[in-house]
């Protein structure tokens, strides 16, 4: 199987990477062009595809700035149902605004929060809508180079470093090490928080910051259980993970094996369903999700889902009536290992 990668798709690799060279070198000597702003843009992106943990981190910085500034989270909204600029409603559906963007506002009910494929018009779009000092986060966007940030903020997943990666197809580059260049900021996310100061070294010494670039190491911090669907809960019911305890975990995540883990340290029993990356749940998914619940053969149990699948899976909590008491979402939030003073330091000194 490995030998039938290697034949079919290195050679696309190759054709990518050249594609994605070309298209960089463009944007390089300005015969493609990138729209600047007067306002601070940050971009929090990756060179990869899957989670690195993005949303966190944007949500991390955008609550930091809020302190400051007038800020706007702006993402495309991926598979989102609707088309052009809008401003996104804790209200809204994640078909409508994409699960990321929705989450964010949600979270962060003091910062605007928009979608807009177009990035460019997306921050036209906010400032005409500004009436103090604005910043601008952008979730993902960094190979989106119409826009060029002030700011530009790169996550390579602890678990499967960028520098040991391969251009797609045959691995999940989105482009060749070398647009690290364009990185003010470097995050290897999803850190185990037990790391060793000799084991961060290394992998700076792989990662190779350039001069005048900063890495930054940050794990994941779960906090408590909160229910899908408030309006069926008291303060009273049952929300704690403990060995008496077994659990349906339904992700629809690109890598579900931390919070699996981590999950793993305190239940009894755990099955995890897991679904693509930003799974829209269908009548059928919450019939399966019912059935397996239903088969777990414990005195107590419950069903855990991530914050960006409790988004979706709102659209059908009101069919899910057999186990919605007993369906809750686990938020996830960042933290960093060492330095987070230098890093505030540098986010509130260019946004500022």
């Amino acid at each position: 199987m490995q030998l039938l990668k290697e034949i079919l798709l290195r050679p696309l690799s190759v054709l990518y990477g050249v594609a994605t060279s070309i298209r960089n070198i463009l944007y390089d000597r300005h015969i493609l062009k990138s729209k600047s702003f007067a306002v601070p843009v940050i971009c929090v992106g990756n060179i990869t595809v899957g989670g690195t943990g993005k949303t966190p981190h944007v949500e991390y910085i955008a609550n930091l700035l809020s302190g400051y500034v007038d800020v706007s989270v702006l993402s495309r909204g991926y598979r989102r149902k609707s088309r052009g600029f809008r401003i996104v409603s804790p209200l809204d559906s994640a078909l409508l605004t994409g699960d990321e963007p929705l989450q964010i506002a949600n979270r962060l009910r003091q910062v605007t929060v928009a979608v807009d494929s177009d990035r460019a018009n997306g921050i036209e779009k906010l400032l005409s809508l500004s009436n103090g000092r604005l910043a601008v986060v952008l979730d993902d966007g960094f190979q989106h180079r119409s826009v060029k940030a002030g700011l530009n903020i790169i996550l390579t997943d602890y678990g499967r470093l960028m520098t040991r990666d391969n251009l797609l197809p045959y691995g999940r580059l989105r482009e060749s090490l070398k647009g690290l260049s364009r990185a003010h900021i470097i995050i290897v996310t999803k850190t185990p928080a037990t790391i060793s100061d000799d084991e961060m070294a290394e992998i700076e010494n792989e990662i190779a910051p350039g001069k005048g670039q900063h890495l930054f190491f940050t794990s994941l911090e779960y906090d408590e259980l909160i229910p899908v669907d408030t309006s069926q809960y008291s303060s009273t019911e049952f929300n704690r993970v403990t060995p008496e305890v077994g659990v349906v975990l339904v992700t629809g995540i690109a890598n579900p094996a931390p919070l699996i883990n981590y999950l793993s340290l305190s239940a009894g029993t755990i099955i995890p369903m897991t679904f693509p990356d930003h799974h829209y749940f269908s009548k059928l998914d919450i019939s399966k999700i019912n059935e397996v619940f239903e088969t777990l053969d414990m005195k107590e149990k419950m069903i855990i889902t991530t914050e960006k699948d409790a988004v979706r899976l709102k659209d059908f909590i009101n069919i899910a009536s057999p186990f919605r008491n007993k369906f809750y979402y686990l938020p996830v939030r960042i933290k960093f290992i060492k330095n987070e003073e230098l890093f505030i330091k540098i986010i509130t000194d260019y946004a500022g």
